[in-house]
């Protein structure tokens, strides 16, 4: 009774009432508590690499894209600069992750995926396996205790999020265009 009480409080400010009104939705349609639907909300793409599932911050991604049509290899570059593509009148420098990462050359399928950093100052297109679309979670539902992972990046995690038996790493985009190891991209 309280709760429709809420409701009808918020009838004069719409924009309020279906901000609650979703809340609640999302809280029902993933069986949480609505005390932990009351938690701020974190968004990240979650995208394949190898068997293994990540999280990319969505403020780090400008953009999804398919793997570009054509891309130029860059002579002296190191093996997982895939190479040079044209996206609308400027060059993105891709970059496959998993080469990058130590575990092999990745394939390029129907449905592998460009996710486009949002980087001020380095521009680059991260080459992976699949996309799987948005995943929401709740602020509360993260840790920053790093899982491990099979292809031993660690070091690009920024935590992860925890729901039931699922881990969800968050790999952090700007971590790895800033290290030495990515700016260090001509070949020996």
């Amino acid at each position: 009774m309280q709760e429709s009480g809420a409701l009808r409080s918020l009838r004069d400010r719409p924009y309020e009432l279906l901000r609650e009104l979703d809340r609640r939705a999302r809280a029902a349609a993933q069986g949480q508590p609505e005390a932990a639907a009351a938690g701020a909300e974190w968004v990240g793409i979650a995208f394949r690499l190898g068997g293994e599932a990540f999280l990319l911050a969505r403020e780090e991604t400008r953009e999804v894209m398919g793997y570009p049509a054509a891309v130029t290899r860059v002579p002296g570059a190191k093996a997982w600069i895939r190479g040079l593509a044209n996206v609308r009148g400027q060059l993105l420098p891709v970059i496959d992750v998993r080469a990058f990462l130590g575990s092999g050359s990745s394939n390029v399928t129907r449905a592998t995926r460009v996710l486009v950093a949002h980087h001020r100052e380095i521009p680059a297109g991260l080459m992976v396996d699949e996309v799987m679309g948005f995943r929401r979670f709740y602020e509360g539902e993260f840790s920053a205790d790093l899982p491990p992972t099979l292809l031993r990046c660690e070091r690009y995690l920024a935590g992860a999020f925890k729901r039931g038996a699922e881990v969800w790493p968050v790999f952090s985009v700007r971590t790895l265009l800033e290290s030495q190891q990515f700016l260090q991209a001509a070949a020996s």
